[in-house]
């Protein structure tokens, strides 16, 4: 069956970086769209960034553009979001999510999810 598994979480000082990883299993990867979200206490789950098939295309969601990279090795099937100059309010818990179809920002076109990994950022 299909499994993500996300990794790299942890706790950083604000200003501080870190790289999540998305291990992809059960799946043809290179046919997916993949995307990273975010849940904090609270709130709902928001789009934070996601890559085509091949990674010809990136999209970021407005509060990380500039800070986060997102990327994907179709070889190895994984993806990886570098979060860099990190917020306390980027504290959350982050899920990677495969998409069947073309990559969307939209979490409800997503067919598989991660069980997510906690970041936390203190000021």
């Amino acid at each position: 069956q299909v499994q993500l598994v996300e990794s790299g979480g942890g706790l950083v000082q604000a200003g501080g970086s870190l790289r999540l990883s998305c291990a992809a299993s059960g799946l043809t990867f290179s046919t997916y769209g993949m995307g990273w979200f975010r849940q904090a206490p609270g709130k709902e789950r928001e789009f934070v960034a996601a890559i085509s098939r091949y990674g010809g295309n990136t999209y970021y969601a407005d509060s990380v553009k500039g800070r986060f990279t997102i990327s994907r090795d179709n070889i190895n099937n994984m993806m990886y979001l570098q979060m860099n100059s990190l917020k306390p309010e980027d504290t959350a818990v982050y899920y990677c999510a495969a998409d069947r179809g073309l990559v969307s920002t939209v979490s409800q076109r997503y067919d598989y999810w991660g069980q997510g990994t906690q970041v936390t950022v203190s000021s």
